[in-house]
């Protein structure tokens, strides 16, 4: 099957298992390599960002447990995404990657690095800075809200409502060799904050007292 006729078949059976809106998709670049940095609180969250209207080319990192799983296994594979061994540090994933971004492909990365598993944001991990600041794409954030109670709500014969919102692009300056630590986390904690601001405060999780994410939710 083509990545484009399996993006037309989930498009229509998810948009009829769940009510979903997309937010600011203005702010997806039309062409040319995006990193797209996302909360994780879902199987399901990679699937809708698959199908959103503004990048048909998105594919995403996705760690390889879900190989074993047969359906999500063929639906990714066939989507393209570049698997990555969370085991360990995958120096080949990393390397696929920015070959991707360089070539113009728009590539979703959860900078959590795991799904979180109780609905809120946890502490960010770095590789996406590291990827933006080698590849010199932009970042864009965006926050999902609505997938963590996605089976429990079909299993109550309810419609899921999720709403996935993106934000302004970030660039993300060399970073100096001898600052180097320290900025990571800079830059990792401010993609994290806009992540945090598109989002109500009930997933703010571990970011909610940092005073980033008051001051842009309250712009």
């Amino acid at each position: 099957m083509k990545r484009e006729t399996l993006r037309s078949i989930l498009k229509a059976i998810l948009t009829r298992l769940a009510k979903v809106e997309y937010y600011g998709t203005e702010y997806l670049p039309k062409e040319g390599g995006v990193i797209v940095a996302t909360n994780h609180m879902s199987r399901m969250d990679t699937l809708y960002l698959f199908i959103n209207p503004a990048r048909t080319d998105i594919t995403a990192l996705v760690a390889d447990k879900y190989k074993k799983y047969p359906v999500f296994n063929w639906i990714l594979d066939v989507g393209k995404v570049i698997w990555l061994d969370r085991d360990k540090a995958d120096f080949g994933a990393f390397r696929v990657a920015a070959e991707w971004l360089k070539k113009g492909v728009a590539l979703g990365i959860a900078l959590e690095g795991t799904r979180s598993q109780n609905g809120q944001l946890q502490e960010g991990k770095p590789g996406a800075v590291l990827l933006a600041q080698r590849t010199g794409v932009p970042v864009v954030p965006v926050g999902i809200a609505g997938t963590e109670n996605y089976f429990r709500d079909l299993l109550r014969l309810r419609r899921p409502r999720l709403r996935l919102t993106f934000g302004p692009p970030i660039y993300v300056p060399p970073l100096d060799r001898e600052k180097r630590d320290e900025q990571l986390k800079y830059w990792t904690d401010e993609i994290m904050a806009r992540i945090a601001a598109l989002l109500p405060p009930k997933y703010w999780g571990f970011y909610k007292d940092h005073p980033r994410v008051k001051e842009l939710a309250n712009q």
